[in-house]
């Protein structure tokens, strides 16, 4: 299997969340970030990026189960109605035409139960979190998994520097692999592709 539109659909769905957390990133405010449960960081880019993420692969795949990393039970409390309408408005830059039902359900999507012996994507809508929110690196993450075993995988990396000894031509890069085809580099809004090895 070639997994093509797989391989579209997850590179626009990454570019996607990437320019989300892009925008945000170095504006964000103390009131634009939540603790969790364990104490980690959760921001409105974490649930915008997870929100636009989601939301694209439906349009494609509307079967497929999706592993998310974020639920939207904070967003849904009455008193936060100023942080839903910050991710509504992130998400409808991206991802146009959601409403917040839809926006609160396409995060939620990622916290419904899922076999895992079948076809999924899994997700991490921003690897980082603390890096992000110091900003500093950080990464979103999405990969497709059939058998319990990768076969796709796109890491978008805003900050990090197409060339490393030239960090000052633009920033943003977007790593793919898929299986028995091999891993590529390309800048994130790009498209020119550089095979890559280890």
């Amino acid at each position: 299997m070639t997994y093509e539109r797989e391989r579209t659909q997850a590179i626009e769905a990454v570019e996607k969340a990437c320019q989300l957390c892009s925008k945000i990133q170095h504006s964000l405010t103390d009131d634009q970030k939540i603790a969790k449960s364990d104490r980690s960081p959760v921001t409105i880019a974490d649930f915008g990026s997870q929100a636009t993420l989601i939301s694209h692969l439906l349009q494609t795949f509307p079967h497929d189960p999706i592993v998310g990393e974020e639920e939207a039970a904070v967003l849904r409390q009455a008193d936060q109605s100023d942080l839903r309408a910050q991710v509504l408005q992130l998400v409808d830059e991206v991802e146009p035409g959601l409403t917040e039902a839809q926006m609160l359900d396409a995060i939620d999507h990622g916290a419904k139960p899922c076999d895992f012996t079948q076809r999924y994507w899994t997700l991490d809508p921003i690897d980082g979190t603390k890096g992000f929110v110091r900003g500093d690196q950080y990464a979103v993450a999405l990969a497709l998994v059939e058998d319990g075993y990768p076969v796709l995988g796109v890491l978008g990396c805003p900050n990090l520097p197409l060339e490393a000894e030239h960090p000052e031509n633009g920033q943003g890069c977007l790593f793919i692999a898929v299986k028995g085809q091999g891993a590529f580099m390309r800048p994130l809004n790009g498209e020119t592709e550089q095979r890559i090895t280890v």
